[in-house]
């Protein structure tokens, strides 16, 4: 599985999110800035990602986004997912049920799609932030965030 611009620009913008105080309702314009992503494609991910019910907006002059759920509650999964992420693997493949190594290679792929799911929505945002302030405190950086 390869994380396309997609999947990594929505992980990096729910990131920031998550480092707002009291999750204080952040622009797209901003979230962009922060994390050097392109400001107009940004908000588009980010009205995907409001309609999965992962970000809620705010309006008015200190409006924005903010995250609809503590970060340990939002998985990696439910991320990519509701930016049209897929990790399907071979979704057209049919295996040849008459030869015993297409079937169990079939299978083993099916089980392996399927471990990588569990994992994908066991991971939250809380625990990317804080492997990524690890990271950081590990390269002696102070309390600047980019993801």
């Amino acid at each position: 599985m390869k994380l396309t611009n997609r999947g990594h620009y929505s992980v990096k913008a729910l990131l920031d999110l998550s480092l707002q105080p009291r999750q204080s309702p952040t622009s797209a314009v901003a979230i962009a800035s922060r994390q050097n992503l392109p400001a107009p494609y940004l908000e588009k991910l980010l009205i995907e990602m409001r309609r999965a019910g992962l970000v809620r907006s705010v309006r008015g002059a200190r409006g924005g986004y903010q995250l609809a759920a503590e970060p340990a509650k939002i998985s990696l999964g439910q991320i990519l997912a509701a930016v049209g992420e897929t990790i399907e693997p071979l979704p057209s493949y049919t295996p040849d049920v008459t030869q015993a190594e297409d079937w169990v290679t079939y299978c083993l792929w099916q089980r392996l799609h399927q471990k990588l799911k569990e994992s994908l929505y066991s991971i939250t945002l809380a625990e990317l932030y804080y492997d990524a302030r690890s990271w950081q405190a590990a390269q002696g950086e102070e309390t600047s965030f980019v993801v």
